[in-house]
């Protein structure tokens, strides 16, 4: 497995309803990308307000509404945090997602279907148990920028909001 540094300020797509937006039990309860089901607790933060805007518009996929039609109360609010500078697994450039078993190609394998979740949550099992803190991870929303990151911060240490702001502050 190859290591990433990363660190700095991330940011969390949160949904103004939900109590503690930096708390990853729902993911630990449900699972992600790199996290199955019912196993540890992840919280999914995006490097770039270009990429928390493709998520956004990746979450609304299939709904019979859209960015547009929603209200400022009801959009989503984006909360600033600083993640500590680190050592992430690396699956953000070619030889990092190689060293994994991903495709160069990834998000995409070679007959340019998406890679399973499984197979990526299988890869972030591993990672946790051996004591990494996250994944830095190409981005998965389809509208993000072609070197737009994520980052599957590990619940090990508990986050702090450094900033939010509502939907109409950030959004547009």
């Amino acid at each position: 497995m190859r290591t990433i540094r990363r660190g700095g300020t991330y940011l969390r797509v949160a949904d103004p309803g939900w109590e503690d937006p930096l708390d990853g039990r729902h993911a630990a309860e449900r699972g992600g990308r790199w996290n199955p089901p019912e196993s540890f607790p992840v919280v999914y933060l995006c490097a770039s307000e270009e990429v928390a805007r493709a998520n956004v518009y990746r979450l609304l996929q299939g709904q019979p509404y859209g960015v547009e039609d929603l209200r400022s109360e009801a959009g989503p609010a984006l909360i600033g945090v600083r993640i500590p500078d680190d050592r992430y697994l690396n699956v953000v450039t070619d030889a990092g997602c190689e060293a994994v078993g991903l495709p160069r190609s990834y998000l995409r394998d070679g007959r340019g279907r998406i890679v399973p979740r499984r197979r990526c949550q299988a890869i972030g099992l591993e990672a946790w148990d051996r004591g990494l803190p996250g994944i830095a991870a190409r981005s998965g929303a389809p509208t993000a920028p072609a070197d737009g990151e994520e980052l599957a911060y590990f619940g090990r240490r508990r986050l702090r909001a450094a900033s939010a702001r509502g939907f109409e502050q950030w959004f547009w």
